[in-house]
């Protein structure tokens, strides 16, 4: 298709026009679709990208459990749709809802140990997709290339509302 084409090359002549950091926006956006689509495709049946990312969050904040609402907050999605998500996931035994001992009437919610384990089978199988970014980067480039975007995640999550 013609997308591809102009993908594979230089871009086209009214994208240089636009300022760079909306390239950059742009890039980014579409190497999040082309990935995630990999991603998702990549996944254990029955498992979705907005679930692997729950359980992936809570594998990674110190506090091991975290209300539904911080979680939504944190992912930025919907309440409604982290309490979809984690509805699923409970209902498969990934993560369990408990009672905030803070809070009577809130929730928190923790990984299991089946949930830490589908974390690292689909970190499994998605592992076939890595070679692309090392067939693309040498070590020291990627490298540069995350500390590059970790600085500008690190901007963009600080001026959250």
């Amino acid at each position: 298709p013609a997308d591809r084409a102009l993908s594979a090359g230089e871009p086209p002549a009214a994208m240089t026009d636009d300022p760079l950091a909306f390239q950059l926006f742009t890039e980014i956006a579409i190497i999040d679709q082309l990935a995630g689509t990999a991603f998702e495709r990549a996944l254990p049946a029955g498992m979705t990208r907005a679930q692997f990312t729950v359980l992936h969050h809570l594998s990674r904040i110190a506090e091991g459990a975290q209300s539904p609402a911080r979680m939504a907050d944190a992912i930025q999605v919907s309440r409604a749709m982290m309490t979809s998500t984690v509805g699923r996931l409970a209902q498969r035994q990934l993560v369990e809802v408990l009672p905030d001992p803070a809070d009577g009437r809130g929730k928190l919610v923790q990984l299991t140990a089946e949930g830490r384990a589908m974390r690292d089978t689909c970190i499994a199988a998605v592992a076939p997709l890595l070679p692309l970014a090392n067939s693309v980067y040498p070590p020291t480039e990627m490298a540069d290339l995350i500390a590059a975007l970790r600085k500008l995640r690190e901007r963009l999550d600080g001026d959250r509302d």
